[in-house]
């Protein structure tokens, strides 16, 4: 247990400065309001996440350590809308397409107002 967190922790560090590093290069050449920084992230997470199971799975790894690591972690890191978009993948591909569209319509709108919330508590 102890040896999977620390894959876990180790790659989700590895995400996490990638994630800055990303925000920063974007931010040098983009200064527009659109969350381009962001937006880059998520639809790389999402390609990562989409890659690294399907490699994984092609090749029988789905518990490794490797799965830790470089989904987990690395993907947890760098972007936590990867896993979001894998889970909604699932739904859909194992025919649960309402309850996929719940689940994005229930993430967007609590997700946005969990954020005012928290503002609103903080002030």
């Amino acid at each position: 247990m102890l040896k999977t967190i620390l894959y876990i922790a180790i790659g989700g560090a590895i995400g996490s400065v990638l994630r800055f590093l990303t925000t920063l290069l974007v931010s040098k050449y983009w200064s527009n309001n659109f969350p381009l920084a962001t937006f880059i992230a998520n639809v790389i997470g999402c390609f990562l996440i989409g890659l690294f199971v399907g490699y994984l799975t092609k090749n029988q790894l789905q518990e490794s350590t490797l799965k830790w690591f470089l989904v987990t972690g690395l993907c947890g890191g760098f972007t936590t809308f990867s896993a979001f978009g894998m889970e909604n993948y699932d739904l859909f591909q194992n025919n649960n397409s309402l309850l996929a569209f719940g689940y994005i319509a229930l993430s967007i709108s609590i997700g946005l107002f969990a954020v005012w919330f928290g503002l609103f508590v903080s002030k």
